[in-house]
Order: structure tokens, then sequence, then C-alpha cells
């Protein structure tokens, strides 16, 4: 283990280490559209290990890599106990051949780097949270946990009951409508808000 480095983010004034990072798919149904899936009967999950967490935003060079805003929960005692910004990467023409083929997703979603976070901070309350994406000045996703088909609430005891939540593993809810390719010099701007106001704001430059 002595050669293992965990990747760590920040919650408030500390470091946390993130065991995995559960991912939900198909959260919002306009896209759900705009992929043209199916709605799901149950929650989509998929995972991503510590180490495909990124310290910067960046691209892979074998395939077109696309970006999904999310709002993301911190867990603690089997809570949420924060909240932040996530990009979830994608590699889509990948994800869409393995789709097509019924194979697992890990190469087109769980690659490394492909989660980059802003810091977290802590919440009681969850109600009225929502999220903003601005691709080089454009508003292209926008989002509030009352759109989302399944609430966090419920994603916590579900995906506890799955897989088991460890403290300082996160969840990504999900992303709205309006995700698309990234290119080199791209900039982004992620914000977490509720009730309007702006709780957390973070720039993304695409290296």
């Amino acid at each position: 283990m002595e050669n293992v480095k965990f990747r760590t983010l920040k919650f408030e004034n500390r470091k946390i280490i993130p065991c995995k990072i559960v991912c939900v798919g198909r959260n919002y149904v306009a896209h759900i559209e705009e992929l043209n899936n199916e709605l799901p009967s149950e929650p989509v999950y998929f995972i991503k290990s510590n180490s495909a967490i990124g310290d910067e935003l960046k691209i892979v060079d074998y395939s077109p890599t696309h970006y999904e805003g999310e709002i993301c929960f911190l867990i603690e005692n089997k809570q949420i106990v924060g909240v932040g910004f996530g990009f979830d990467l994608t590699l889509r023409e990948i994800q869409s051949r393995l789709k097509q083929k019924g194979l697992p997703w890990e190469r087109a979603k769980a690659f490394k780097n492909s989660v980059v976070f802003s810091e977290f901070i802590s919440i009681d309350d969850i109600d009225d949270l929502g999220i903003e994406v601005y691709k080089n000045g454009e508003l292209v996703q926008k989002g509030d946990v009352s759109l989302m088909i399944y609430k966090p609430e419920f994603l916590v005891k579900d995906i506890d009951k799955i897989f088991g939540l460890d403290d300082g593993d996160i969840i990504m809810s999900g992303t709205p409508k309006g995700v698309g390719v990234i290119n080199k010099g791209d900039k982004f701007i992620g914000k977490i808000l509720k009730n309007k106001e702006v709780l957390i704001e973070k720039e993304f430059v695409c290296s």
C-alpha cells in the first residue's frame, strides 16, 4: 500500500478520501430524451473508483470527451452531510458502442481523470438545490432536485442497500439536459444554488 496514492477532496476545512463515487444515470427526463434513452423502471447506477478523480478538467486523446455537470452529495454516517459540483466525463462514442452490445460502461465512464469536483460544503437541507453549467459564457445546463426522477433521500437508502455507503463516499445524482463535447481551452463555470442563491461556484478550464 506504500505506493498507493489516494485522491482527496476538500470538505470545509478538512480533506476526505472517497472510497467510491456512485453515479446515477438517467435521472432527469429531459436528459433521457436528448440521448434517446428509455425511461428507467429503477435507478441506473455505475461506479467510479477513487483513482478516477482528476485534479483538473482534461480530455482524452483517443475519443471525444463529453461533459455532464451534476449535483454531488457527500456521505457520512449514511447521510448527506455535504454538497458539491462535479463533472461526470463521458466518452460518448465508446459508451454508445458498449450499450449497443449490452456491455458494461466502465471504459466510457470510469477512466482515469473521468471526474472532477469543486470543494464540498456542509448542508442540512437539500430542498431547492439547483445546478447551472456555463460553457464559454453560455448557459448550457440547468436543473434542480425537483426535476430528478429519484430524489436524493431515496438514492441514499437504495445505494446503501445495494453497495453500502462509507464515510467520504460521493453520490453523483444525475445530469440535466445540455451535455456536449469538450475541446481544449473551453472554459466552464459550474454552480450549485439553493433558492437561486449561489452556494458554490467553480471554474474549470480544459487542458
